[in-house]
């Protein structure tokens, strides 16, 4: 049973390997890439239920005893994530179904789908920091050819800046990995906490903290490392860009919090305290952004900047509210981004344009979509009881219990430039006089509808329902708040 938390790593692998043999044959890549995403996603839901019973779950490959091995281990954050990143591809798959086109389809993308899961799963779950090196450039091997994917003039523009910034970000990575076992000499991540605990608060090691903030900071697209992203993001069709927008950046942000509270929490007055300006920056930057422009895949990509620092404010605090916050954040920003991605790809397919100037009356020919999607935008800005209310409040109730006043009142002003951006979009492409709808084919509309609307309920439904996911949440944040539960699980194997 233990041997469950590689399944939703293996699983997508598999299915992506066999996918590779027939890539012309769209009906049945379509058919087995359904039923591997299926498949993973059961694992991981027996899994997530596997660790909320029996606790932390590891597994050291090769029969080596840790930390000589490789070490996977599966906590609640991690399960959650990797059950979210499965259910998010499940949807993106199946709104492509419709919308990325067969040419696209007969080149590689569904494989490339799977890949990209692979190395996101592996990321969450690896308990070795230089393995987690590895699921990285799975993930961006993947992401590499999904951005390319169909060869428009301004994907391969883009694509360029989106490689050359990861080809820094993964050598630097290397750099900060070999000063990390120079100090500590292991890289098994249970093992790195007890000897860095050892060391107590050194010098070098608050340099290996920051370098690893920026490592993962232009992959979590922190202030002022998120320059890439805006234009990356907007360059490939729809649902890559919503499986961009939905993982990529978690993967970052899961880095940065599980390595600053189980590594670097001896010179927290330092860390946690830059960790906390970040964020804060990372959000002005995505307020402007959110503002600034008339671009609707431009606007969500900026609120995803937004959520990156609200997420890094409550990890920053280091108490059980602003954790937990940022755990219900993380999970929700995951499921919102998602079907906001997939309503505005659904506008755009109506209106043939992402411009919002040349967009008008939509509400009047599709009720559905444009109520749909103010219940998103609604839950994006954390209106009560939709999603991101539980987690938005948590935050700031914790930065209030460590007394940062002002910190946590711009948190919360900050929410409301996210539902003016969100609702920009409503009122200028619902409201006013018709423009800019093209002739859309009623089954094509119901096509793409039938995945965003099962999302958007979704969302919905983690908001109304998050009184029973606070048992989860819990046990979460116990882990990332009292790192010892997690190397006693590395080294007691888990039982």
């Amino acid at each position: 049973m233990i041997n469950l938390l590689l399944f939703p790593i293996l699983i997508p692998f598999l299915f992506a390997a066999i996918l590779l043999f027939f890539p012309k044959k769209v009906k049945a890549q379509r058919i087995i890439t359904i039923i591997g995403l299926l498949t993973a996603l059961s694992s991981a839901f027996v899994l997530l239920w596997k660790v909320k019973t029996d606790g932390v779950q590891s597994l050291t490959l090769g029969s080596w005893a840790p930390p000589f091995g490789i070490t996977m281990v599966s906590d609640m954050m991690s399960a959650l994530l990797v059950t979210s990143s499965l259910l998010i591809g499940l949807f993106v798959v199946w709104f492509s179904f419709t919308s990325i086109g067969i040419e696209r389809e007969k080149s590689f993308y569904y494989p490339a789908i799977l890949f990209m899961l692979t190395g996101v799963n592996g990321a969450f779950t690896t308990g070795d920091i230089f393995n987690m090196f590895v699921f990285f450039e799975v993930l961006l091997m993947s992401s590499y050819v999904l951005i390319v994917l169909g060869g428009e003039k301004v994907q391969l523009r883009e694509s360029i800046k989106y490689i050359l910034v990861n080809i820094v970000s993964s050598s630097l990575f290397v750099i900060t990995v070999g000063y990390l076992y120079s100090v500590v000499g292991t890289l098994n991540m249970a093992d790195i906490s007890i000897k860095l605990a050892d060391i107590g608060q050194a010098g070098i090691v608050t340099v290996i903290a920051v370098l690893f903030l920026i490592v993962f900071g232009i992959k979590g697209a922190i202030f002022p490392l998120f320059f890439w992203l805006p234009g990356s993001y907007a360059a490939p069709p729809i649902p890559i860009l919503t499986l961009f927008g939905a993982l990529l950046t978690k993967v970052g942000v899961y880095a940065i919090i599980r390595t600053y509270t189980l590594f670097f929490t001896t010179d927290i007055g330092f860390t946690h305290e830059l960790l906390m300006i970040v964020s804060i920056l990372t959000i002005i930057a995505g307020c402007i952004g959110a503002l600034a422009y008339f671009d609707v895949k431009k606007i969500i990509i900026y609120n995803i900047i937004i959520a990156v620092g609200v997420i890094l404010f409550g990890a920053s605090v280091m108490n059980e509210s602003g954790m937990m916050g940022s755990m219900f954040y993380l999970i929700h920003d995951i499921l919102i981004k998602g079907a906001l991605f997939l309503l505005i790809g659904i506008i755009i397919h109506i209106t043939g344009t992402s411009d919002l100037r040349k967009m008008g009356g939509l509400i009047k020919r599709y009720p559905v979509l444009g109520w749909s999607y103010l219940i998103a935008a609604f839950g994006l800005a954390g209106i009560p009881p939709l999603s991101g209310f539980i987690g938005k409040l948590l935050i700031i109730q914790g930065g209030f219990e460590n007394e940062l006043l002002w910190q946590s009142i711009f948190i919360l002003a900050s929410s409301l430039i996210v539902l003016l951006s969100a609702i920009r979009i409503f009122i200028y492409a619902f409201w006013g006089e018709e423009k800019g709808a093209l002739d859309f084919h009623p089954k094509t509309y119901r096509h793409l509808l039938a995945p965003t609307i099962t999302l958007v309920v979704l969302t919905v439904l983690y908001g109304v329902g998050s009184e029973y996911l606070v048992p989860f949440m819990t046990d979460a944040t116990a882990v990332l708040l009292d790192p010892s539960v997690y190397s006693n699980a590395v080294f007691g194997g888990g039982k």
